[in-house]
């Protein structure tokens, strides 16, 4: 199962950002991150024989109460690009324009210009969990004996006395002093396969089952500036992820450092539009740094280009005029150029 949790900082217009995209008009991107974390969530059951495996297996740290609990085991983070409200753009595709194809995203995302954009879908596949293995039941490799015993703690010292055997025995095999030793390498491996498996089985009743399923939860977080140590999600080790004011779980941060090194372009929206403007922009997106800590603890640090802690720059129309054209494919995460190239137009 797969669940996913999106930040408040992402944008609420996002959403049907794709019904009002109509005509020549299109949004340029804003690069958000979508941190996947794989969470175990382990179940323990105890032992019939839980409370018995101290006195005759000489286990003492086996649990005698059945819980839950859930762990991160892995982290991984891929930028994708969202509609960025603030650069909704119309573009010109009159005669004066060599342009015969405008290519967007469902949301309306430029992706590219007289061509077709290779991979316009760049996220990554879901999280697939393995297959779990099917639990083993004690009883079914309780011999007539411990099935019949008159109470728990005969059943227990029975079992016991059973596990004890088997080891026996497959000491022997490994030793070659059994009595009635097998063939070949082949028919060895089965048995100890067998003698194993009955091990494993008879001591579940004492040591208990742990159920473990791992699934993926997203978690999206779209930067808008610099931040230090802003609240992310909280995780609980009894509950899993919490509520952002959940004080049960710990708290994960996010900062955010602005790597440029120039500053925004302030004039932006105020020069004066050339009359045959095209309205054809592009993003040149700048560099930002994010770490992820668990409470005072730095788990990872990201660098990657961000859209909109860049610029915005206009093409020039005469990329699309009446002898020369252009084909250009846009990056749908940072929407930088990724390529362009200048085709003559036939006479």
């Amino acid at each position: 199962m797969k669940k996913s949790i999106t930040t408040l900082l992402l944008l609420a217009a996002t959403m049907s950002l794709s019904a009002q995209t109509t005509g020549n008009t299109y949004f340029l991107p804003a690069t958000a991150m979508k941190f996947h974390f794989l969470v175990e969530k382990t179940i323990y059951t105890p032992g019939e024989l839980a409370s018995y495996a101290q006195r005759y297996m000489k286990k003492a740290d086996v649990k005698q109460e059945p819980y839950t609990e859930y762990r991160i085991i892995s982290t991984k983070m891929e930028p994708i690009g969202v509609p960025d409200t603030t650069k909704q753009f119309q573009l010109s595709t009159d005669r004066r324009f060599s342009i015969s194809e405008v290519q967007r995203s469902e949301s309306g995302i430029l992706l590219a210009i007289n061509t077709q954009h290779p991979a316009p879908n760049t996220q990554s596949a879901p999280f697939t969990p393995a297959r779990k293995k099917r639990r083993l039941n004690p009883k079914d490799f309780m011999n007539e004996d411990i099935l019949t015993a008159g109470s728990t703690a005969k059943m227990a010292e029975l079992t016991a006395q059973e596990i004890y055997d088997i080891r026996d025995s497959r000491n022997q095999l490994q030793r070659g002093q059994a009595e009635n030793m097998p063939k070949d390498g082949q028919q060895l491996r089965i048995m100890m396969d067998g003698l194993d498996t009955q091990e494993r089985a008879l001591m579940q009743a004492f040591d208990g089952v742990a159920d473990c399923d791992t699934t993926e939860v997203t978690i999206e977080f779209l930067p808008t500036q610099a931040v230090e140590r802003q609240l992310l999600f909280r995780f609980s080790r009894h509950f899993g992820f919490c509520d952002a004011d959940d004080l049960a779980g710990a708290p994960y941060y996010v900062s955010v450092v602005d790597e440029r090194n120039a500053k925004p372009d302030e004039t932006k929206g105020k020069e004066k539009k050339p009359k045959d403007e095209l309205g054809l922009n592009v993003n040149v997106p700048g560099r930002i740094q994010v770490a992820l800590y668990k409470e005072d603890l730095a788990l990872e640090k990201y660098n990657l280009y961000a859209g909109q802690f860049g610029k915005t720059e206009s093409l020039s129309p005469d990329l699309f005029g009446k002898k020369m054209t252009s084909k250009i494919i846009l990056n749908p995460t940072t929407g930088a150029i990724e390529s362009i190239k200048e085709e003559a137009l036939d006479k």
